[in-house]
């Protein structure tokens, strides 16, 4: 068996790549709206904790699994990568995220809601030392929402189409609450066992509640076709090296494979074969930065036969040749480590 890709723990760092589609925006703020303010309570709390881990731009990880601050003052070159599900914050900034042939953008209070495992390429728009972006990431714990789903008095109703995985939410008081206390609870690590569960409970309650319950649920319920076509996704994962053929996924989602195919682009904004060709890319970008590898080993790792259509494919997708990408990551991470 194959190695999986990894999952992204946090969005990207920005970039100044020009290659980008028109951004779309979900909910788009009326023009008579006031504008975001994040509670004063929140910055300052975001603050306190980046401060106690040296200050400073990067990520800052919050001791308990799964929950992080950045903080980004410059362009960095964007990073693509398979993200799991879970909830992207802006408090300061902008912010896009490339999926598909599509482009999300979303800003100051308001969240990135990313329902299934997924290939994109996030990006900070115009961070500087004189406006940074500052955000909050938090890995969604799915066992955790089916229990609160399941004591729901009135079940959210999931919509009865399939649409993009990767939608837009305003960051309430209610949520923005849960946060503060998610970070003064890092200052408490003892606290964390006891209080940590209890205000992510909160959390998913504040998502199913709210204007996107309906597609939150369908992260959890029996044989929706996001359930369908998460379990064909995660034998994708685990067998990305190899040929799969479309009957076999389709079998393994309980569709007909025009069924699978339709309800897959929907909710991927890519076919099966697109979304297999970015694991394969993602995962060889892993080996050669991660582990070495070269261009040909690393094509030949996650079942290209050719190194050269493994190099074209490699450039087309992520905007520059192998060699050059893995030589501009290393000198990135040796700068941002020596920062």
């Amino acid at each position: 068996m194959s190695r999986m890709p990894e999952t992204a723990r946090i969005l990207p760092f920005p970039t100044n790549d020009e290659r980008r589609v028109a951004p779309m925006r979900v909910q788009p703020l009326p023009s008579s709206s006031p504008e975001p303010c994040v509670p004063a309570a929140l910055l300052d709390s975001v603050f306190a904790h980046v401060d106690t881990l040296g200050g400073g731009e990067g990520l800052f990880p919050l001791p308990m699994s799964g929950v992080n601050v950045i903080r980004a003052m410059r362009h960095v070159p964007a990073n693509p990568q398979m993200y799991r599900p879970s909830l992207c914050i802006v408090l300061e900034g902008l912010k896009q995220i490339e999926f598909g042939d599509q482009s999300l953008e979303y800003g100051v209070m308001e969240c990135l809601i990313v329902s299934m495992e997924i290939p994109a390429t996030g990006r900070i728009v115009g961070a500087s030392p004189q406006e940074p972006f500052l955000g909050m990431v938090i890995e969604l714990d799915i066992e955790m929402i089916r229990s609160v789903l399941e004591q729901l008095p009135n079940m959210p109703a999931p919509k009865g189409h399939d649409g993009p995985s990767l939608f837009v939410t305003r960051v309430g008081d209610h949520f923005a609450d849960c946060l503060v206390r998610l970070l003064r609870m890092a200052q408490t690590p003892e606290a964390i066992p006891i209080l940590f569960p209890s205000v992510m409970r909160e959390i998913c309650y504040w998502l199913l509640t709210g204007p996107h319950g309906g597609d939150i649920c369908k992260l959890v319920l029996p044989e929706t076709h996001l359930e369908r076509i998460t379990r064909a996704i995660r034998v994708m994962r685990e067998n990305f090296a190899q040929t799969l053929r479309i009957e076999q996924l389709a079998d393994i989602a309980r569709m007909s494979p025009s069924s699978f195919h339709q309800h897959f682009k929907a909710l991927t904004l890519m076919t099966p074969v697109q979304f297999q060709k970015q694991l394969r890319l993602l995962e060889a970008r892993r080996l050669m930065i991660a582990d070495a590898a070269n261009v040909t080993e690393a094509a030949y790792q996650v079942g290209y036969e050719s190194a050269s259509q493994f190099s074209r494919e490699y450039s087309r997708a992520f905007g520059v040749a192998p060699k050059r990408d893995v030589m501009e990551r290393k000198a990135l991470l040796i700068e941002v480590g020596a920062a």
